[in-house]
């Protein structure tokens, strides 16, 4: 196979992610599911799987780039890089007006201001409680008795949003289950739901600077009714990508064609 190929790998904390990309910078395949323990077995057959439908084996892959928590734990890299630097990397790839990103994961909420090329030039983590990030949505969806799938849609329908004002998660909990034994609607609990997680983003951007355009990517851009919360309270339109949860493996891949030219630039003038 003359064509090379570059992986970025995310290992998140509720999600592993696989991106495949060409010499050229396009997305080859992607693979995804939940993280496990075995990290090594999860990337392997993640990369089998993201390889299979273009007929190529995992030799094929000439540079493996890796972030996220995990990203310590793949033997097969070559390098790892910080899920900061990289959701910074692929967001300005898709949207180069980007000044500012929102990165909603299932661990985390993240603030990052980028300038010239993506680089990123501060950013702010909320990491002291589950309230502030996307596996809190999994948890309240439990207790509505729905999806998390379904969250995104109902919100939209919400006529009069319940708040959460707890800033604790086990609180948080506690309110969401006392506004269903009241009787309120589920979608006006979800849509308050998407308000409490919407407000604490929307304090890190301030601290950051949101700039001229922002970008949201992880797994819970991929909710419309988060989309539309984040929007109206910041009264701009917001950009996400197509794939919202794979822009961090993005710019991993990114990261891992660039450093692949440079070794082979390095060679021939060596040689």
């Amino acid at each position: 196979m003359n064509e090379k190929i570059v992986a970025g790998i995310d290992l998140g904390a509720g999600s592993t992610k696989v991106v495949l990309l060409a010499a050229d910078r396009s997305v080859l395949g992607r693979a995804r599911s939940k993280t496990r323990a075995d990290f090594v077995g999860l990337t392997d057959g993640l990369l089998d799987e993201a390889l299979k439908p273009l007929g190529f084996a995992r030799k094929d892959i000439s540079y493996i780039a890796t972030t996220g928590l995990g990203r310590y734990a793949v033997p097969a890299r070559n390098i790892q890089i910080t899920e900061i630097t990289c959701g910074a990397r692929g967001a300005w790839f898709l949207f180069p007006e980007t000044t500012c990103i929102l990165d909603i994961g299932s661990q985390s909420t993240r603030a990052i201001r980028v300038g010239e090329k993506g680089r990123v030039k501060e950013f702010k983590t909320n990491e002291k409680c589950a309230s502030g990030s996307g596996g809190f949505l999994e948890k309240a969806a439990k207790y509505l008795e729905i999806s998390v799938d379904e969250m995104g849609t109902l919100s939209l329908t919400s006529s009069d949003p319940r708040e959460i004002s707890s800033v604790c998660a086990v609180l948080a909990e506690s309110e969401i289950i006392s506004h269903v034994s009241d009787g309120y609607k589920i979608e006006d609990i979800v849509r308050g739901i998407h308000d409490s997680l919407a407000d604490r983003a929307l304090t890190l951007i301030r601290r950051v600077g949101i700039g001229t355009s922002l970008t949201f990517i992880g797994g819970v851009a991929r909710q419309e009714g988060m989309i539309s919360t984040v929007q109206e309270k910041l009264g701009i339109q917001v950009n996400v990508p197509d794939e919202p949860e794979y822009v961090c493996a993005l710019g991993a891949g990114l990261f891992a064609l660039e450093r692949l030219k440079a070794a082979e630039a390095a060679a021939v003038k060596a040689a």
